[in-house]
């Protein structure tokens, strides 16, 4: 999403430069206006930020357990018993939010941890035992599998909650967010008929999202 970002916003004369904070806090700089947008956020993490009306990619969000768990998601009420670890400020769909700000108080139902890599620190709890089930994206899984550290073996997915839209977007503190929003929805729909956003997906060894993952 960052590179679809660079390649539309570099056309018009932009510059993006990444930068890796956790969540939370990005969401609150970008509202506060000291970023200009945030990357991969679902419309319920920050309903005023201001987003462009096509995505720039879909998220599937997955429960996943250490490899020896065989445990099996089958809707909300198979959570009983379970503890669910989770990233401070992430949505992960309005079903799965919900359960968590039901619980959020019940340490023995929901673990919340923060911090800028939450995914590894995520994993490695998991793989000690320390908690039963992950919440992540499953793309974002798939390249942590291509990339991780052996030692690690990798999660076991154990169950799709849902599929979400995921979009760049962008501070409401920003006076041409409107527009910018509408550059990126524009660029996004000629990259997707080009085809340029597959051979970008294509270096990260991940499919087209309308595609079933």
């Amino acid at each position: 999403m960052v590179d679809i970002a660079r390649e539309v916003l570099g056309e018009a004369g932009y510059t993006v430069e990444y930068v890796n904070v956790s969540w939370a806090r990005a969401l609150q700089l970008t509202r506060e206006g000291q970023l200009d947008a945030v990357v991969g956020a679902f419309m319920t993490d920050a309903p005023d930020f201001v987003f462009p009306d096509t995505p720039q990619g879909r998220s599937t969000i997955a429960l996943f357990t250490h490899p020896d768990n065989h445990w099996v998601f089958n809707g909300l009420g198979s959570l009983h018993n379970q503890k669910l670890l989770v990233i401070n400020g992430y949505s992960y769909t309005d079903e799965l939010d919900r359960y968590i700000e039901e619980h959020q108080a019940n340490p023995e139902r929901i673990w919340v941890i923060a911090g800028p890599s939450p995914l590894d620190r995520a994993i490695y709890l998991l793989d000690q035992h320390r908690t039963d089930i992950f919440a992540e994206d499953i793309y974002v899984m798939a390249w942590w599998e291509r990339n991780h550290n052996e030692a690690i073996p990798p999660p076991r997915r154990a169950g799709v909650v849902d599929e979400i839209e995921a979009f760049v977007a962008f501070s409401p503190a920003r006076e041409d967010a409107k527009e910018l929003a509408e550059l990126l929805a524009n660029g996004t729909r000629r990259l997707l008929a080009s085809g340029r956003i597959q051979q970008i997906l294509d270096q990260y060894g991940l499919s087209l999202w309308t595609e079933t993952p």
